[in-house]
């Protein structure tokens, strides 16, 4: 480079850190200017022999996302001084995190820390690895939440720059970018940044689509115009007339919006109703805010009919980002529904600044402080259960982002915020997790109502506990949200190891009658011969009598010329089949089983040619005109419009584990009426594990005694077993199974 572009350089440069002390909505005291100064020498320092594919110099990127840090976010002079850095010592080898602290105290140390840690991550890896980092990502939450919201910041300015890089590079920072950081800034409240990083993901995933949205909304600008201008001026004189301070604006819908629009709804651009939302933006202080909201409110709607299931009103109760508006959608001008958004400027603020503006309204409301923490801890639970599966966690916890929120009262009248589609159960693990573990039942507005009931806005729910519940598989099928979930998978993990502990024992003892050792080497010969995955699996089944005597003596008795057999088999297997397959007939042995519908019943049916779905693939049952039930894949190309275009006709189904399914069965008994002689039966069936007691009637009469009584076992061993046992009391004299 010349002398003279070296000072052109430098002279933009200085420029843009000039900007950016300007672009700061807040005050930036003396002591911040001198931290930004200072964060500012070091980073030119740092980065002095770095350029950026395009070949600027690669100082403007850590100013540009300080400038988003400042101007978009609001952010205090730390994050400011934090984004200026947050390069330096991931770049550069003259600056360590010790150095950062010396020079800018703990808290900014903290946050390039942070940052550096995400950078750090290994960039080029396959999805599940890419979770986990994502997950290790929102680890660094736990120091400080200003780690993620900078972190946006530089994915925002890297999208923003991203035109001389590879394609592919392109594309997969794109696709990155829509699968985590934009959730992400939802989440916070970012919904301006949210917007643009999802429209520019789109510019890159799928170019041709966003290039020909964008080119017809400009050409539809001028008509949105004067579409805002006759609203505004149908309701212009009667906001006058109140003596309103106000602003009407049209916020056009984002492009990833709109496309998600078209191919949700089947429409093309022109059928997009809604491409834009009226903004009133109305001054007003504190105390009279919430009035205001809704005398303009009344004021537009005393002129558009309102479409009466469309109101939401987030100023009663803002939504866990902080949001707050009134939202009502309208039949316009020319017959179209049009989006009325009502807020105050503070509200706006909020709106467009996320969580960050609270800061500046702190002292008058302690509460959004409180909002922001309590955001903080919901991310830290679901993080906590380091046991998932990071691909699970990440797609959990993205559902959780993007979720519609309800809110419900507790019994006490306390409001509480969960997810749209969430269950009683979801509740009572909000509540707190003993809550959860315990809950027998629930009551919503007074009626109980089962554990799968989904909960409406406005719903009173209160939780039954008893000390003897515990959680059973079935909670799963119920549990929506990600902590109840997480507490439910837990609880099973323990109880099925109990169970598995006690297998355990019994198996010694009857192997020894056997004259077998217990050993690793049995254990793996018992696992291949029952075709079980693991030795927790034996040990279960032998704990909860799925594997009984007989079972074993087969096993025994196979056992002299088993090594022969299992050589044999492993070689022809390892010579005739691929890892898929055996991966393939591994779940086949586990999930052999397809059951629809809530009571889970075995039905014919036949599987789907279009997806093939195999034992273990989540599945649906579509009830065919000529063919009977057909199995589909949930992902199958046809699955969106089947469930769309014949949702009466859809079937719930699932892959189950024969051997560890439960069964109904009745028993009946006879014999001479006795004094205890009910209680003494009910204790028996309550004091035998794995068997569940559904329902139960006794009649006397004339001291002659018969009883009627609905158990759920695993397997017949148990059941008989239990009939055994119900032989033994004292005065039964018959008893049998229907």
């Amino acid at each position: 480079m010349t002398d003279v572009e070296i000072e052109q350089e430098n002279a933009a440069i200085t420029k843009a850190y000039k900007e950016l002390l300007k672009v700061s909505y807040r005050t930036l005291t003396t002591e911040d200017k001198k931290l930004i100064r200072k964060a500012f020498e070091v980073a030119v320092d740092a980065h002095k022999e770095q350029r950026r594919k395009s070949g600027e110099a690669y100082i403007f990127h850590p100013i540009a996302v300080a400038k988003i840090v400042a101007q978009e976010i609001g952010l205090d002079g730390t994050s400011i001084a934090a984004a200026l850095l947050h390069d330096v010592v991931e770049d550069n080898e003259d600056y360590s995190i010790q150095d950062i602290e010396q020079l800018f105290g703990e808290t900014v140390a903290k946050i390039v820390d942070g940052l550096t840690k995400i950078s750090s991550l290994n960039k080029d890896m396959d999805v599940s690895m890419q979770a986990e980092n994502f997950r290790k990502m929102l680890l660094t939450l736990n120091d400080d939440v200003r780690v993620i919201i900078i972190k946006i910041a530089d994915r925002l300015h890297n999208m923003q720059t991203m035109e001389s890089m590879r394609a592919d590079k392109q594309v997969k920072i794109a696709s990155e970018t829509l699968y985590i950081y934009a959730p992400l800034a939802h989440r916070i409240g970012l919904y301006n940044i949210k917007t643009e990083l999802e429209d520019l993901g789109l510019k890159y995933t799928e170019p041709e689509v966003y290039n020909d949205i964008l080119l017809k909304m400009k050409e539809s600008k001028e008509e949105q115009d004067l579409y805002i201008q006759e609203f505004n001026d149908v309701i212009k004189n009667s906001l006058d007339k109140e003596n309103l301070n106000y602003d009407i604006k049209g916020r056009p819908k984002s492009i990833f919006s709109i496309r998600r629009k078209i191919v949700n709804q089947g429409v093309s651009f022109d059928e997009v109703y809604d491409k834009f939302a009226v903004r009133i933006i109305y001054k007003s202080d504190a105390a009279n805010e919430k009035f205001l909201a809704w005398k303009i409110y009344s004021i537009v709607t005393d002129h558009f009919r309102p479409n009466p299931t469309r109101l939401r009103d987030w100023i009663s109760s803002p939504k866990s980002t902080g949001y707050e508006a009134l939202h009502i959608t309208v039949m316009g001008p020319k017959g179209r529904w049009v989006e009325v958004q009502i807020r105050s400027e503070r509200m706006n603020e909020i709106a467009e600044k996320g969580y960050a503006a609270h800061y500046k309204y702190k002292n008058k409301s302690e509460k959004e402080e409180d909002s922001l923490d309590s955001w903080i801890n919901k991310l830290q639970e679901a993080l906590e259960n380091h046991g998932a599966n990071a691909v699970d966690f990440v797609e959990q916890f993205k559902l959780n982002l993007y979720s519609k929120e309800i809110f419900v009262f507790t019994p006490q009248g306390d409001l509480k915020s969960l997810p749209k589609g969430a269950t009683p159960l979801d509740f009572a693990f909000s509540i707190h997790t003993e809550v959860g573990m315990k809950t027998r039942g629930a009551k919503v507005n007074g009626k109980l109502v089962p554990l799968s009931h989904e909960l409406k806005s406005g719903d009173q729910v209160d939780i039954l506990t008893s000390e003897s519940a515990k959680p059973n598989p079935n909670w799963l099928d119920y549990a929506t949200t990600a902590r109840a979930r997480s507490k439910i998978k837990t609880a099973l993990k323990e109880s099925t190891k109990l169970v598995a502990e006690e297998g355990k024992e019994i198996l010694r003892r009857k192997l020894k009658q056997l004259k077998i050792t217990l050993n690793e080497n049995s254990i793996n010969e018992m696992v291949s011969y029952f075709k079980l995955k693991t030795s927790l699996d034996l040990f279960y089944r032998v704990g909860s009598g799925a594997i009984d005597n007989i079972m074993l003596k087969e096993y025994a008795s196979s056992r002299s010329n088993a090594f022969v057999s299992y050589l044999k088999n492993k070689i022809s297997r390892k010579a005739n089949l691929s890892k898929e397959e055996i991966e393939k007939d591994e779940i086949t042995n586990k999930y052999d089983l397809l059951v629809f519908g809530k009571e889970e019943e075995k039905l014919d049916y036949k599987l789907a040619v279009c997806c093939n779905p195999i034992p273990g693939d989540p599945v649906f049952g579509f009830l065919t005109v000529n063919e009977g039930i057909k199995v589909h894949k949930k992902n199958c190309p046809n699955a969106v419009s089947l469930q769309s275009n014949y949702a009466y006709r859809i079937l719930s189904a699932k892959w189950i584990d024969s051997s560890q399914q439960e069964f109904s069965a009745q028993i009946i008994l006879s014999g001479i009426d006795n004094l205890g002689l009910v209680n003494n039966i009910t204790k028996l069936i309550s004091a035998n594990m794995h068997v569940n007691m559904k329902s139960i009637s006794f009649q006397s009469d004339d001291g002659i005694f018969s009883g009627k009584i609905n158990v759920v076992v695993k397997n017949k061993n148990l059941l008989t077993k239990l009939m055994n046992n119900l032989k033994k009391i004292n005065g039964i004299d018959k008893v049998k199974r229907v």
